[in-house]
């Protein structure tokens, strides 16, 4: 029943996402970013609740992503542990790149509620 819930949600989210698809990489990224973006917001704030949803639509994305080239779950959560790492580090660093590294992700993730 989850999963059918989240199938629909990434189907309608894949739906209304504009441009090119992107790569595994560039997934990940996106997911640790917005993870790491919304760790350090918290979410008691309405742009706290709009990067976790962010970071959930990313994560779920990127394990969607995983499985279609054959990578398995557990690589994929790993990847994401690493680029959520990586993206804390650059974001609490102040790096305006990273920054608007993250706005691009941010863009591309589809009005989810």
């Amino acid at each position: 029943m989850v999963a059918e819930a989240l199938l629909a949600v990434l189907s309608l989210a894949a739906s209304q996402t504009a441009g090119p698809i992107l790569s595994y990489d560039a997934v990940v990224r996106c997911a640790g970013l917005t993870q790491a973006a919304s760790e350090l917001e918290g979410g008691e704030s309405r742009e706290g609740r709009l990067l976790y949803d962010a970071a959930l639509y990313w994560s779920l994305t990127a394990i969607q992503v995983a499985q279609a080239n054959g990578r398995s779950p557990a690589a994929a959560d790993a990847d994401q542990t690493r680029a959520r790492i990586r993206a804390v580090r650059e974001l609490a660093a102040g790096a305006p790149e990273t920054a608007a590294e993250l706005q691009r992700c941010r863009d591309r993730t589809p009005r989810l509620g």
